[in-house]
């Protein structure tokens, strides 16, 4: 391909790691504005758990989702003039990172919405024991079927590259999809260690709570397509933007297939902001091999 286009991806949760935002705290003074304000936004000190925090206290979903979150879009406007993404996608929690970086929400307005977010996937998590487990080695086709004669609740979470699929369920439901994954073949069927089933129909109590939340919240056209997770398609409009963020946490992240999507529409080069930069890198390598990859 002759015209290398420039696409930005924001990771979600498993990006996080103990002092995280704190080189970008140091080293320039207008983070330290974006910190404080995340930090009155949240009505706690998320910078000091970011910086000085444990695994697991970073662990918490809602310390998890806005830490990376802010880290994040901090690390695109840190860039300034350099950050001009031709367009964003982002992995489950990223999608909010990709369309604050990318002006579809102010700073606060998209920190306000994650804090929701993760507020009511903690809540949901409470009500139903469940988890999530990374099927590798299998056709997702094969995953999709076994999950599909489970009479418990188990579907496929997230599409994450060619071969790797994420499971998510009721602990019943995810312990018989392990046996049976295992017995198909899986080189690997690993129950994670996760606070709950996200992006199933047991986060339908999150998604009504974060319902409300969206269409309350301000949104404005973005400056460049966002492929979103529910179709792996760009969207430039807020009404549909809005109904894709509520309908993604019960549906899966079509990560594999929003990046072969961004490939074949000629983005070719792939920046990752956020985390420790190597998350979503590895997995655009397995999904396109002939793509570059860099971070931010």
């Amino acid at each position: 391909m002759n015209d290398m286009k420039k696409a930005y991806v924001f990771p979600g949760q498993g990006a996080q790691f103990t002092g995280m935002g704190k080189e970008d705290w140091t080293n320039h003074p207008e983070a330290r504005e974006w910190y404080q304000i995340a930090d009155e936004v949240m009505g706690f000190p998320l910078s000091q758990v970011m910086f000085e925090g444990s695994e697991d206290e970073l662990k918490e979903t809602r310390v998890t989702q806005p830490a990376i979150f802010v880290q994040s879009v901090v690390r695109a406007r840190l860039a300034g003039s350099a950050f001009q993404p031709e367009a964003v996608a982002g992995h489950s929690l990223g999608e909010f990172s990709a369309l604050t970086a990318a002006g579809a929400l102010t700073f606060e307005e998209g920190l306000r919405l994650v804090k929701e977010r993760a507020l009511a996937m903690q809540a949901a998590c409470e009500l139903t024991e469940s988890t999530m487990a990374a099927i590798v080695g299998l056709d997702d086709e094969v995953v999709e079927k076994i999950c599909a004669g489970i009479s418990d609740v188990v579907v496929p979470a997230n599409y994450n590259s060619p071969g790797q699929l994420v499971i998510s369920g009721s602990l019943s439901g995810i312990e018989q999809a392990v046996t049976l994954l295992q017995e198909a073949g899986a080189k690997r069927a690993l129950v994670l260690a996760v606070g709950g089933a996200f992006h199933s129909p047991l986060m339908e109590p999150a998604k009504e709570r974060l319902a409300t939340a969206i269409m309350e919240a301000s949104f404005s056209r973005p400056s460049c397509p966002v492929y979103q997770n529910v179709h792996a398609s760009p969207e430039t409009d807020p009404d549909r933007i809005r109904e894709n963020l509520i309908a993604q946490l019960t549906a899966p992240v079509k990560w594999t297939q929003t990046i072969q999507r961004m490939y074949g529409d000629g983005f070719t080069e792939f920046i990752e902001v956020g985390g420790k930069g190597v998350i979503l890198r590895g997995l655009i390598r397995r999904i396109e091999p002939s793509a570059t990859t860099s971070a931010l």
